[in-house]
């Protein structure tokens, strides 16, 4: 599951993709489906992303720069071999420490669903219905 959560901790965009995958390869897609109404257009851009260490990718910051999004990913220690040359990436420690949304989002969806905890299902509609149904519920509680 990829998710992206609103400050508030409401669920702006949920895919699904297979296991063996990594996390960042599914972020641009979730970036993209980002849809909020409002009363003129529906915005489909953040002003901030804040993300973990394993989003640290030279691709995503690029994308986050070409669509003017600010960014707080900490420096992945793992992918630089030597010190990088140019202008320092931007991270901010206080609003990192916000990142805790996220995680609580899916604790409440694996521990209040304990059918998404452990997928059973053999078709993707199937879970992302349940998925859909369990985000719902979720937003429900909060209103």
């Amino acid at each position: 599951m990829h998710a992206c959560v609103s400050c508030d901790g409401f669920p702006l965009t949920i895919i699904i993709s297979p296991g063996n995958e990594y996390d960042s390869k599914a972020f641009i897609q979730v970036m993209e489906l980002i849809k909020i109404n409002a009363t003129t257009k529906p915005k489909t851009r953040p002003l901030e992303v804040l993300a973990d260490s394993a989003y640290d990718n030279t691709d995503i910051r690029q994308y986050l720069r070409s669509r003017a999004i600010k960014s707080s990913i900490p420096i992945n220690t793992r992918n630089s071999k030597r010190r990088k040359k140019g202008r320092p990436t931007r991270f901010d420690p206080d609003s990192y420490s916000k990142r805790g949304t996220i995680e609580r989002f899916f604790a409440w969806l694996k521990m209040g669903f304990r059918k998404l905890a452990s997928r059973y299902e053999r078709l993707n509609v199937v879970f992302k219905g349940l998925l859909d149904i369990a985000c719902f519920i979720l937003c429900w509680k909060k209103v």
